[in-house]
């Protein structure tokens, strides 16, 4: 009997029923970031319905109590709708259909982006449906790699891809530490913990937060009888200032620094 290394692959790879299509990378992905919520009342939306099958896999990992909504630009998939599963037809390019969605349905604690993979689509479904992730919910876009096919207005280093966009997020987790007008704390900062990055997956886990305090225990190590009260400096101190305003120039345009001593 073959063994598999997590619930998902097991039923991907036993599935006889509705089509699935996923990178036989994905399914670690999901176990690493889905597990905390398995065989627990949760709701999940996923956007792209396509054949359904990936629908009968959320309810056989996390139970057939999971709420699941469904987003899909083909009504055809109203089909796959029962008890615990509703899908909603219009695209995910849509600013005033997902409004009207999140109007209409609760906070999720799982949202997956599986639908178009167009920039513009991945690019507005975060825009609009990323607030409506609970303050403890994971945020999870797959098929990254359409942001370099050129087919779904990819490529390297373009402008208007979802991967440059969310490269931005990067500097939004950090802005807490920012000295610059240009990067400020926004509820993006506030409101996620951590951000991973897969080949073609980018997952983001939410939590509520504020700036973090930088905190010390133990004892000093060296010269200890000639300090009192010692704490270290976090930042550099004795900058001499012509060079501290050469650097601050040469960051405003985002040049190589100099060297600070």
């Amino acid at each position: 009997m073959k063994k598999y290394k997590n619930k998902f692959e097991k039923f991907f790879h036993n599935n006889k029923e509705n089509i699935i299509n996923k990178w036989d990378h994905y399914f670690d992905i999901y176990e690493r970031h889905f597990s905390k919520y398995r065989d627990k009342d949760i709701v999940l939306m996923e956007v792209g319905v396509s054949n359904g099958g990936s629908i009968k896999m959320w309810l056989n990992y996390f139970g057939r109590n999971t709420k699941i909504y469904g987003i899909d630009i083909d009504p055809r998939c109203k089909e796959f709708e029962e008890n615990n599963v509703e899908i909603f037809t219009g695209s995910q390019s849509d600013l005033q259909f997902l409004e009207k969605i999140k109007k209409k349905i609760p906070k999720v604690d799982i949202l997956i982006d599986d639908g178009g993979h167009f920039m513009e689509q991945q690019i507005t479904t975060f825009n609009v449906l990323f607030s409506h992730v609970k303050d403890d919910g994971v945020y999870l876009c797959e098929d990254l790699h359409t942001s370099y096919w050129l087919y779904f207005g990819g490529g390297y280093k373009r402008d208007g891809t979802f991967i440059e966009y969310s490269k931005n997020f990067i500097d939004q987790l950090n802005a807490f530490h920012s000295e610059q007008r240009q990067l400020v704390p926004n509820s993006f900062t506030r409101s996620v913990d951590s951000i991973h990055y897969y080949d073609s997956v980018l997952v983001i886990h939410k939590k509520k937060k504020s700036s973090p305090k930088n905190l010390i225990s133990g004892e000093i190590s060296f010269n200890r009888k000639k300090l009192i009260n010692y704490r270290p400096n976090i930042k550099p101190h004795r900058e001499k200032t012509s060079l501290k305003i050469i650097n601050k120039i040469l960051r405003y345009f985002r040049i190589r620094s100099m060297f600070w001593r």
